[in-house]
């Protein structure tokens, strides 16, 4: 979940059947939740990145103090955003946490780093 008390946002991002599902409660108290899917080769256009780009990025504030809760719901998985340094792991049934504060605008880039099973490459991560 994402909720920004002062000036401090926490999103929960569970990792379960090779794609990401994030959740957020804004600072209204709204409950939003999406998931995250590899895009096709064949439906990328021009500038994108083959593996990386993702049908619905997750978008941080800049400027923010952002707590990241990971979980997963099927296998030992794993959380990295290199450019953002974060790497957390994720674990069924548990909770882990990472901390980030973006000082610049940006798209960022990861994957889950962990070997979590046959469709381990098609887990990419995008923050923007």
């Amino acid at each position: 979940m994402i909720t920004i008390i002062r000036n401090f946002l926490a999103n929960k991002s569970p990792i379960a059947h090779k794609y990401m599902n994030h959740d957020f409660t804004n600072e209204d108290d709204e409950f939003i939740e999406f998931d995250s899917y590899i895009v096709p080769e064949s439906d990328l256009e021009q500038g994108q990145f083959r593996m990386l780009e993702v049908d619905n990025r997750v978008i941080i504030p800049e400027l923010t103090h952002t707590r990241i809760v990971i979980s997963a719901a099927d296998v030992i998985h794993s959380y990295a955003c290199p450019s953002l340094g974060i790497k957390a792991d994720a674990y069924p049934g548990r909770l882990n946490q990472a901390s980030v504060y973006i000082n610049r605008p940006g798209t960022f880039f990861g994957q889950c780093s962990e070997i979590c099973g046959i469709l381990h490459s098609s887990m990419p991560i995008a923050i923007q």
